[in-house]
């Protein structure tokens, strides 16, 4: 007998590559690719308007009109604050079992322009507040839909919404099997650098696509830290101080008085220090650098409005080198109910994992802790920069060529999320070759586009009966 040498194997078996991609062939025979195209809500659907009451009665009670008004005013905009809807909508779907890493909010505007560690300009997904590990074709749903959406804003017909989901789709599809074919490190260090995306984009957009890249490319490099602090802040007493913009930007000392701010600011001063732990080691030395010197609570996003938020600015080594952090609420994740709860007790940890494993580049100063409040109730954050070079192309100002283009590089991009974190060679046996499962979901988008519009009609009732107030968007 030949005596083994070297590492001893593992007693439990890896499956192979062709097992693997064996594995995704064979789900098709229970959930054939063409049934995702059916969308039907369930006879015993929950009335929307409940679900996104029960989200807000968690929320800063003055704010929440706020986000009514802002998801009354299209359906975009219903539809970019109702992910807790289309999670229980997406529930009850065909579900493939093959499971990966969530952004759980992947619609169009949640894909964007960040700065790299390395000052290179990426596009990747930006918005984590709901990531969880789940059904891998949710998140593409979930994108699907935004495509028709937007489109149908713009007023394009449905044959060219078509064909825009089904590029974004095949997108998704080809470069995940380009992906199961490469190796781990590969797919780990892969990126979409625009630099090198540039001149690909250029050969398929028109002179005023051209235009607004390189547009959105200038402007993104220039939303930092110091551009922040330019446009945010003023000297008031001798002091820098965020400059009031209420509701949207209201100092800590108008939030709160007495003792309950003196409680919090107390809490938020030492959030700064415990959150460092969070950070990788030089990480943590760089923040160190910095004093906190004001605080303020800023309204973000749609879906996110009602959140508690607070903006922290800090100053390094004089009152020219600024660095604003953003420290946003965390709770469970709308997905939670479906696929089970996160696997850390602290939601903002939650947060930061999904995203370190999701994003191919992160902001160094990506962190978590959790809170006391004035109430005395404990609440989890997480933490990041306000701006590091973020540029986003808004879709009411594209044209079907261009928001053709854009839905390939989500869906790229969204394919690479999940092949670090998923079973690529599973998915991609899944998918396969052929364009069913891109046909499939261009008609799912268009169903699903048709429910949302209901749903966004039953808010605007809600507003007029009173129901529900909108503060005006």
């Amino acid at each position: 007998m030949t005596k083994h040498s070297g590492v001893p194997r593992r007693p439990d078996h890896r499956p192979t590559p062709r097992e693997r991609a064996e594995k995704g062939r064979a789900a098709r025979k229970k959930v054939p690719r063409s049934s995702h195209g059916v969308f039907a809500p369930d006879a015993d659907r929950r009335d929307p308007v409940e679900v996104i009451e029960e989200q807000s009665a968690l929320r800063v009670p003055e704010l929440v009109p706020i986000r009514y008004g802002r998801m009354t005013e299209s359906p975009f905009r219903f539809y970019r604050g109702a992910a807790a809807i289309m999670a229980g909508d997406l529930a009850t779907t065909p579900d493939t079992g093959i499971r990966a890493q969530l952004c759980g909010d992947a619609h169009l505007m949640n894909f964007r322009l960040l700065g790299s560690p390395e000052r290179r300009l990426v596009f990747d997904i930006n918005d984590f507040d709901e990531t969880l590990p789940g059904p891998w074709e949710w998140d593409v749903k979930r994108l699907a839909a935004s495509l028709v959406i937007a489109a149908r804003e713009n007023g394009w017909p449905a044959k060219e919404r078509a064909v825009i989901v089904r590029a974004a789709v095949r997108s998704y599809r080809e470069r995940m099997r380009t992906y199961a074919g490469m190796g781990n490190l590969a797919v780990w260090y892969d990126r979409a650098d625009m630099e090198e995306l540039r001149p690909v984009a250029d050969q398929r957009l028109g002179a005023r696509g051209r235009r607004r890249l390189t547009e959105a490319m200038t402007k993104a490099r220039t939303r930092d830290s110091l551009q922040a602090y330019e446009k945010l802040t003023r000297q008031a007493g001798g002091e820098r101080r965020f400059v009031p913009d209420p509701p949207l930007i209201v100092p800590i000392e108008d939030v709160l008085r007495g003792a309950p701010r003196d409680l919090l600011v107390r809490e938020l001063h030492d959030l700064v220090n415990r959150y460092a732990k969070s950070l990788s080691t030089e990480r943590r030395h760089l923040l160190r650098e910095y004093h906190l010197v004001d605080i303020a609570r800023k309204v973000v996003g749609v879906g996110s409005v009602g959140t508690r938020c607070w903006i922290l600015l800090l100053l390094g080594k004089d009152d020219g080198d600024p660095l604003i952090l953003q420290a946003k609420e965390a709770d469970h994740s709308v997905l939670a109910a479906y696929t089970g709860e996160s696997e850390y007790d602290n939601q903002g940890r939650r947060v930061v994992a999904g995203q370190r494993l999701m994003q191919a580049v992160g902001d160094v100063f990506l962190g978590w802790d959790r809170v006391r409040g004035a109430d005395g109730r404990q609440r989890d954050f997480y933490v990041r920069q306000l701006r590091d070079w973020k540029g986003i192309v808004t879709p009411q100002i594209m044209v079907p060529r261009g928001m053709r283009v854009f839905g390939e590089l989500c869906g790229a991009t969204l394919a690479r999320a999940h092949a670090r974190s998923g079973d690529r060679i599973a998915i991609a046996g899944y998918l396969g070759s052929g364009d069913v499962f891109d046909r499939a979901l261009a008609e799912f988008a268009e169903s699903y586009a048709d429910q949302n519009e209901r749903d966004h009609r039953a808010l605007e009732t809600a507003v007029r009966e009173g129901r529900v107030e909108a503060a005006p968007a």
